[in-house]
């Protein structure tokens, strides 16, 4: 039903006529220079793009530095993170599979994975492959798995039970990464390899991409980017995330030029010189639309307007002047990452960041989107810049208006001490609260940290101790005895 509906509002577009477009040189160094004035205005330190129609190269380059302060450049061969990117890759891995008869999309998961236990047993016992590639299972968002704590996946499949679902199986869309670590799990699970031993072998060797690795600790180049966070109104350096135990879901990091052969391996139904990856039926399943994704998603869709949003394997989708754009975005503290493909054009983009959530990337996909197959002279980045800013003085204000309500007159209901301690929480891990003069150190599965002065009642609330995480608030609540009851810390609920 849903590749009918949407096979119906596909139909329903209006016909666009476009332009022949000559893609001279002079053609690619005018996008060239248009680059570079984006990331300036943005204050990107560092970027790498690779553009490919039909099936070749014609713009592969780096552009700034690598780490700010420093005067490294940004070349072809610099490594960034493919961050969330990398779920295509995992998803074309899984197809390679099916292709071999190893497993089929709706094989139920606790065939290959039976430990896999999710709060409602109905839905551990359905949820299919497919369930775990289009983020539709009703479990809401669980990044806390990777940004409050760091365990092994085994153990965050032991919590998965504790989740509670946020809305019905198959009935919405909360975007994920657990699920997509899963899916690595059933790789290994079939294969009796790690997934990184997996895309290596059976992606980066055959397309050649020599200097890809399936995560940062396996890169074998000291040409990396460093991540960059912008703090009030500052760029600045930080420190690189651990390598993440949900790799298969957006660990990859790659160059420009490694990751070209990827996007014309993709656009060309996964062919590549001396064979394919995947069969051309299974390449096509990747492709087709399974479900809707919400317009509040991308903010960009306020500016798109497109008539129609899906979801494939691995791919967000929406239609761009008649055509179907597939492309898929990537995020990692202080890097970004953004990929698309026009399949009817022939034209496939790929662009690498080093500043946290710098929307240059949407720009310079839709910019080039128009000039190189569609046509049209739209100023990308003077509305998307637009719009990014207005965003950004509206969570402002809202963190304002959230403030100026603080009762500023109250005071604790109990003396500092006796909020000290441990706490804990099957789901969430553990808490430590200690006095620090007239405020309250917690540290958090020892990953998250902060010194929060009292705020209100018994809340404290400031900056955390990775500063580019921004302000959060501890909440204690009490039990009938005047005791200490509960610790809410950044929405997650730890018991004394």
């Amino acid at each position: 039903m849903r590749k009918l509906l949407f096979a119906a509002a596909f139909m329903a577009l209006p016909a666009f006529s476009f332009a022949q477009i000559n893609i001279t040189k002079a053609h690619i160094a005018a996008y060239d220079q248009y680059v570079e004035e984006v990331r300036k205005d943005w204050e990107v330190p560092g970027l790498a793009m690779t553009i490919v129609k039909d099936g070749k190269v014609i713009l592969k380059k780096g552009y700034g530095v690598r780490e700010l302060g420093k005067p490294e450049p940004v070349d072809t061969m610099t490594l960034f993170a493919c961050a969330s990117t990398t779920k295509a890759m995992t998803v074309t891995l899984l197809g390679m599979l099916v292709d071999e008869g190893r497993l089929r999309w709706n094989d139920p998961v606790q065939k290959f994975l039976p430990e896999l236990q999710l709060y409602d047993p109905y839905v551990s016992r359905e949820v299919t492959i497919r369930d775990l590639l289009v983020h539709n299972t009703g479990v809401g968002g669980t990044d806390y798995f990777t940004g409050a704590m760091q365990i092994p996946v085994a153990e965050m499949i032991r919590r998965m039970p504790l989740v509670k679902p946020s809305y019905s199986f198959r009935d919405g869309f909360v975007y994920q990464n657990i699920m997509y670590s899963f899916a690595g799990r059933i790789i290994e699970r079939i294969t009796g390899k790690t997934w990184a031993e997996v895309i290596r072998e059976r992606i980066f060797l055959p397309l050649h991409m020599d200097g890809t690795a399936a995560k940062r600790g396996l890169a074998k180049s000291a040409n990396m980017t460093r991540p960059h966070f912008r703090m009030e109104d500052t760029i600045r350096v930080i420190p690189y995330g651990p390598d993440s135990e949900i790799g298969s879901a957006g660990a990859v990091w790659s160059n420009a030029e490694d990751i070209g052969k990827w996007v014309i391996s993709m656009l060309d139904s996964s062919r590549y010189d001396g064979g394919r990856l995947l069969k051309p039926g299974t390449w096509t399943e990747i492709f087709q639309p399974q479900t809707y994704f919400p317009a509040d998603e991308y903010p960009t869709m306020q500016l798109v307007k497109p008539a129609w949003r899906t979801y494939a394997l691995g791919w967000y989708q929406h239609d761009y002047k008649g055509r179907k754009l597939n492309f898929h975005t990537g995020s990692l503290g202080g890097l970004t990452a953004i990929t698309a493909q026009l399949p009817e054009e022939g034209l496939g983009i790929f662009i690498f960041g080093n500043l946290d959530h710098a929307e240059a990337r949407h720009v310079l996909m839709y910019k080039a989107l128009d000039w190189f197959a569609l046509g049209g002279d739209r100023d990308w980045n003077s509305e998307i810049k637009a719009l990014y800013e207005d965003l950004s003085v509206k969570n402002a204000r809202q963190t304002i208006a959230f403030e100026s309500r603080r009762q500023a007159d109250t005071k604790p209901s109990l003396p500092l001490d006796k909020y000290a301690g441990r706490y804990r929480s099957a789901l969430y891990g553990e808490a430590e609260v200690v006095v620090k003069g007239d405020a309250l150190y917690f540290n958090v599965n020892n990953f998250l940290r902060a010194t929060l002065p009292h705020w209100e009642y018994d809340s404290f609330y400031g900056v955390q101790e990775k500063t580019w995480n921004g302000k959060v608030m501890a909440r204690f609540t009490l039990s009938q005895d005047g005791s200490v009851r509960e610790l809410v810390f950044g929405g997650m609920s730890f018991g004394r």
